[in-house]
């Protein structure tokens, strides 16, 4: 799991060096597909752990009369708004060496497992 609170990803467009994306691998597209796959990875562990903090802020009432804004909920929400994008947080991580991965059969199809 990730450490949310201490993401040093940029948040804004950034231009990399092609040499440092692929120097791992020697293949610029297949260093983009590990990247890409991260990504996915990233997104679905933020998307739960926000599913899981606005679940309890659920109202848990069947009547469509009034809904209060819960000042805590807009935190919750503006928090995960301002966070880097999960591109952003996977090349982050990639640069740094903090993606390991390996092939899963022999025969070096792009399939990984993350560690």
């Amino acid at each position: 799991m990730i450490n949310l609170k201490r993401i040093d990803a940029p948040q804004t467009t950034v231009t990399y060096d092609k040499n440092k994306i692929d120097a791992q691998t020697g293949n610029i597209y297949e260093a983009i597909s590990i990247i890409a796959k991260r990504a996915s990875q990233i997104n679905a562990e933020i998307k739960r752990e926000l599913e899981e903090k606005l679940e309890e802020f659920a109202i848990n009432n069947d009547s469509l009369e009034e809904v209060f804004e819960n000042k805590e909920q807009i935190e919750v929400s503006k928090f995960y708004e301002k966070l880097p994008k999960p591109q952003a947080i996977a090349v982050k991580e990639w640069l740094d060496g903090d993606i390991e991965y390996r092939y899963i059969d022999e025969k070096q199809n792009h399939e990984y497992s993350f560690a």
